[in-house]
């Protein structure tokens, strides 16, 4: 297989599969501010019972998403030499500035989060979670503003010639807020959040199904449904938000993600579809310039289609980008739906008399996760044939000296040792999950009173 394939698998591998762990971390570390401060506020010991549980999962994806991480940053100069040194300022600051001002935050009021229990004032502790919660989401801050100038350089200038040119940064803010990096942020805020909420209520759904912990549960599910709910919403106007910025700043990634081919002519919106790329066609379901209507709330206002562009300067993976896309925004409306309908029936008091209903929050926890990939997936394939938009393009970003074997025996090390890791993972998350929010010194005495016991059977 092709040197250049072959490094841009393992990298995309290593990065999915770290990609799991952070959304989870910032999405507990909201879930943990929510709980605690309840407590400090109500004194309510639940919610201290539930802050408890939630942090040792919270360690545990915290645990894995730092070691999981650091093998990428061996990637960039073993794999991706020309582009480390192309990029090395620019990164280099970006993540200089999260150790600065996120990873140090996090790391230092991890110590009270994890041990800190009867040992200082609750008041406190609730000050030691706010401080890992915003050092895991100043974390994401700085990852994306680097990733987005990738997308949309901006407050740079090239020095030297060739392979030999490097970005240097000329105005630190303006790339920090390069034009997409704002849009994109608030959506991976947003996903991190929604993938967090959705782990909190698949376990407490599983509880109520087996009717264990039904009045802790019952309140954690209650806070995660309202938390899933406000950011599922909210994805709707961060993700129309990236669109517009990616039709100003990537037209032909835009041209992708919808399939649409023609020059310049109105755009259609496809609920799903499959992209013929060599007849140039797409067959499915669509709204009829319902593309052109989003961008200019005009049918027929006309979009750059990936025939304005020349060949070697547009996505080439198109089908790929339009279905990873269209997974993406499928599973966000879902997950709208699906949290509208729980709240419908919490407003009519309904909502643990539906067992089904709990079954699917069980396994909906894998949605916001399988988004939050697609989503990445067609953002990096959508910018393709380019690393660095208009300026590296991905074949002459790799190392020259580096050959097929090594990248092909290095992959299947990773495979081996990131299998082992998520059997680890899920033998602790489903170890953790058995034994339950209580501590031995703590029991859940409280019986199942009868209408507990006919709205959990329904």
């Amino acid at each position: 297989m092709d040197t250049e394939i072959l490094a841009r698998i393992q990298f995309a591998f290593t990065i999915a599969f770290h990609y799991i762990y952070p959304p989870l971390s910032i999405g507990l570390g909201l879930l943990l501010v929510i709980f605690e401060s309840l407590y400090v506020k109500t004194k309510r010991p639940e919610y201290h019972i539930l802050a408890k549980f939630w942090t040792k999962i919270f360690a545990l994806t915290f645990g894995i998403g730092v070691v999981t991480g650091i093998v990428m940053e061996f990637e960039f100069g073993t794999n991706w030499a020309v582009y480390s040194r192309y990029v090395g300022d620019v990164f280099g600051s970006a993540l200089a500035a999260e150790g600065i001002f996120a990873f140090a935050l996090e790391s230092g009021f991890l110590g009270v989060l994890l041990f800190g229990w009867n040992r200082v004032k609750p008041w406190v502790h609730l000050v030691a979670t706010i401080g890992v919660f915003f050092g895991s989401m100043f974390s994401a801050v700085w990852i994306v503003v680097a990733n987005s100038w990738q997308q949309t350089p901006a407050g740079y200038h090239i020095v030297g010639e060739g392979l030999h040119a490097r970005a240097e940064i000329t105005d630190f803010w303006a790339m920090v807020f390069n034009p997409s990096s704002v849009d994109r942020l608030t959506h991976v805020w947003l996903g991190a959040f929604l993938a967090g909420a959705f782990l909190v209520l698949s376990v407490h759904a599983y509880y109520l199904i087996r009717r264990r912990y039904v009045d802790i549960s019952r309140k954690a599910f209650r806070i995660a449904l309202v938390v899933a709910t406000v950011f599922s919403l909210g994805q709707l106007f961060t993700g129309h938000n990236s669109a517009e910025g990616v039709a100003h700043n990537q037209p032909a990634k835009l041209a992708a993600l919808e399939g649409h081919f023609e020059a310049s002519a109105p755009a259609d919106m496809y609920i799903f579809g499959w992209v013929d790329k060599e007849a140039q066609k797409v067959s499915g379901l669509k709204v009829p310039g319902g593309l052109s209507f989003l961008l200019d709330y005009d049918f027929k206002t006309p979009v750059k289609g990936l025939n304005a562009f020349p060949e070697d300067e547009r996505p080439t993976q198109v089908n790929a980008v339009f279905q990873f896309y269209h997974i993406m925004v499928a599973i966000g409306m879902t997950l709208i739906a699906l949290t509208l309908y729980a709240c419908f029936l919490w407003w009519k008091g309904k909502l643990f008399r539906r067992r089904w209903l709990l079954w699917v929050f069980v396994f909906a926890v894998f949605l916001p996760q399988i988004a939050n990939q697609v989503g990445w997936f067609a953002a990096e394939m959508g910018r393709q044939p380019w690393v660095v938009y208009g300026l590296l393009r991905t074949s002459d970003a790799f190392s020259q000296s580096v050959t097929d074997n090594q990248i092909l025996f290095s992959l299947i090390l990773f495979l081996l040792v990131y299998t082992l890791l998520f059997i680890l993972f899920l033998y602790l998350l489903n170890k953790k999950i058995k034994h339950g929010p209580y501590d031995e010194s703590e029991t859940d005495d409280r019986p199942l009173t009868k209408e507990i016991s006919q709205a959990i059977t329904g």
